[in-house]
């Protein structure tokens, strides 16, 4: 059956606890230099709307390692970027690779391509979500302290594509998610997907929100597409930056995560960063590693090896 990875809750609870122990099992392969190619003659086509570092490198190098190879296409470069509509693109490019991961703007853009596309559709990024983004925050955790099940991951900043999946992630996952921005970026429940408020919580005063936490995550005050509300946005967020203050409310054993690009001095200080509970480079590694287990399963389905 065809599947695709969209939003984070188009897995299953059982399904991505499966997706993270074939991570474990891929990446300890890697790291013993243990060639595994069961993606030998498959081909992915990587669609670029909005500019990457982490997803271009990520994907391309995990299809690599897995035996296949990647096709980069920016929109700019392509009939995409002329007014060909999203249908046809999906139509045609999906009848000549195995699957497709696609970078862009709206979540309604990947939606249409994906509703007439032959192969998997994997969200490399939308204005709405981060799926894969979160699929490594949580398997880092998972590294690091086991399930995230019943822990406590407290979100500082814009309610964005990251904030948006993890509370998509808590409610797939049973865990709690902390939520606090400055007035007027709230949490929009629809945008984000949510059905239910179990596992979501707003605090007015972010260290109220790192209080007790597990995880403790942030991203950029300005997000692609929003440059125009840079100089605001630094004001209206100045309260919202994550220093050693809000670190040393949460657990002594608490993490912190940032996606990246950081901006060192805006959403977070240097001194977390790049301080001992930091865990942004494994973080940035793992990646790699969720996307080869969910290409993997996309294409293969479940497999043991």
């Amino acid at each position: 059956m065809l599947r695709h990875f969209l939003q984070f809750k188009d897995l299953s609870r059982s399904e991505l606890i499966y997706l993270f122990e074939r991570t474990r099992v891929i990446k300890t392969r890697f790291k013993r230099y243990q060639p595994y190619h069961p993606l030998t003659d498959r081909t992915l086509a990587m669609i670029f709307e909005k500019s990457s570092t982490r997803t271009r490198l990520s994907f391309e190098a995990g299809m690599h390692q897995l035996g296949g190879s990647a096709i980069y296409l920016n929109t700019r470069d392509t009939q995409l970027g002329r007014g060909e509509p999203v249908e046809d693109a999906g139509e045609v490019i999906s009848r000549m690779v195995d699957i497709v991961m696609i970078r862009t703007f709206e979540q309604d853009i990947i939606e249409r391509f994906a509703a007439h596309s032959r192969v998997p559709v994997i969200n490399g990024l939308t204005n709405e979500y981060h799926p894969c983004q979160i699929l490594a925050d949580i398997f880092t955790f998972i590294e690091h302290h086991g399930s995230i099940q019943g822990k406590t991951v407290a979100w500082v900043g814009d309610s964005n594509n990251m904030c948006n999946t993890w509370l998509q992630a808590a409610e797939v996952l049973d865990f709690n998610v902390h939520v606090s921005t400055p007035p007027g970026y709230e949490v929009e429940p629809e945008r984000a997907g949510l059905y239910g408020t179990d596992h979501f919580e707003s605090f007015a005063d972010p260290m109220d929100a790192c209080r007790g936490a597990d995880l403790v995550t942030t991203d950029v005050w300005t997000s692609m597409g929003w440059e125009a509300e840079n100089d605001e946005r630094l004001k209206d967020f100045a309260d919202w930056q994550v220093d050693a203050e809000m670190m040393g409310v949460a657990k002594s054993d608490a993490v912190f995560m940032h996606c990246l690009p950081a901006h060192r001095g805006e959403e977070v200080t240097a001194e977390v960063i790049d301080g001992p509970q930091s865990v942004v480079w494994d973080e940035a590694e793992n990646r790699l590693h969720v996307q080869k287990a969910l290409m993997e399963f996309l294409l293969l389905g479940k497999v043991e090896s």
